[in-house]
């Protein structure tokens, strides 16, 4: 058998396990995913990223992501910002603008540095979906929420319960609504005007938070009217600061683009080690 190299890292408590593919490939994703992320059996992990180097001169790295059940996401933005704090940390690039392709598109890393440490990272998550996807929701007797795409599906529900996550998130994830599952989120306006939100992951179940998730509650505040276009998501594991775009404007030098949700928090190191292929 051959050994891999891999980093396990989280994003506000939400962790997975980090492999360079470039240098070290994986034979079967789904099948490592599962063995791995058992927190039992394994290293324990919401599921697996796989970076790899571009072969787009608009991108720089890859990222594939996995999902504990073994189950491809479309992109994850707590992982992001941990593969900006990697690739950073372990020298594989010095820029501290980094474009990275996923499913989900191309989704620009900005690092912010002290001290040669990366001490978090904003992340251009693209412009949200929304379509008429709430309206097809409803007809199917889901009108509790709303439902906003950030390059994969959430449903966001304000509610006075957000620990009804483990339950309702349960059986809202396979809802018929749902075609291809659903991220479920609880969330509650708190009196300084934070969200107080807990995630259903689909794939993972309940986790400690979601940034993708994250952006979708902000901009699902923001669209009912509950918050501004800037908010603090407080999640289990700590809190993201996201702003929806109002207005094209440049910030020390780095340009952020009308209509876009821009995620800045953190990424830690936990520990490396090999795996068995």
């Amino acid at each position: 058998m051959s050994k891999i190299p891999f980093t396990k890292m989280h994003g506000c408590g939400n962790d997975y396990i980090y492999v360079n593919v470039a240098q070290h490939p994986i034979d079967d994703p789904k099948a490592a995913t599962i063995k791995w992320s058992d927190r039992h059996k394994g290293i324990g992990s919401d599921g697996l990223v796989l970076i790899g180097k571009s072969s787009m001169p608009e991108a720089d790295f890859t990222m594939r992501i996995f999902n504990a059940d073994g189950s491809e996401a479309m992109m994850c933005g707590n992982a992001s910002r941990c593969i900006g704090k990697y690739l950073f940390g372990k020298g594989l690039t010095t820029k501290t603008e980094i474009r990275l392709l996923t499913l989900s598109g191309i989704k620009v890393l900005y690092l912010h540095i002290t001290d040669d440490i990366v001490e978090s990272v904003t992340v251009d998550m693209g412009e949200p979906i929304l379509e008429d996807a709430t309206q097809f929701i409803a007809s199917r007797g889901l009108d509790m929420g709303t439902f906003v795409s950030m390059g994969n599906p959430h449903f966001v529900i304000f509610t006075e319960n957000v620990d009804q996550v483990g339950e309702t998130g349960r059986s809202l994830e396979y809802h018929p609504a749902f075609p291809q599952r659903c991220n479920i989120e609880f969330a509650h306006i708190e009196a300084d005007g934070s969200i107080r939100t807990r995630v259903w992951e689909r794939g993972s179940g309940i986790t400690q938070a979601c940034g993708t998730g994250a952006c979708a509650t902000a901009v699902a505040a923001a669209l009912t009217g509950k918050a501004g276009r800037t908010s603090q998501i407080v999640m289990d594991g700590g809190t993201l600061n996201i702003e929806w775009c109002e207005d094209d404007r440049s910030t020390e030098g780095r340009f952020f683009q009308k209509n876009h949700v821009y995620m800045t928090g953190p990424a830690a190191f936990v520990f490396d080690g090999e795996l068995e292929q």
